[in-house]
């Protein structure tokens, strides 16, 4: 085994130089949404995603 990962904490407005994918809880925490793939999940994610854009780009005409 090599030596621990280390990772560098990152503050205020450092953070936003990552994007993120989110993805309701209710899609990972409720029972009803047991049988639903990981992967279809996160597709979700994306596609949410997209919508927004798309949402952003229709208000900016």
């Amino acid at each position: 085994m090599g030596p621990p990962l280390t990772f560098p904490y990152y503050y205020g407005q450092e953070a936003e130089q990552y994007a993120f994918y989110r993805i309701p809880k209710l899609l990972i925490a409720d029972e009803r949404f047991l049988a639903i793939s990981t992967d279809t999940k996160l597709l979700y994610g994306l596609m949410l995603d997209r919508m927004g854009l798309s949402k952003e780009q229709m208000a900016g005409r």
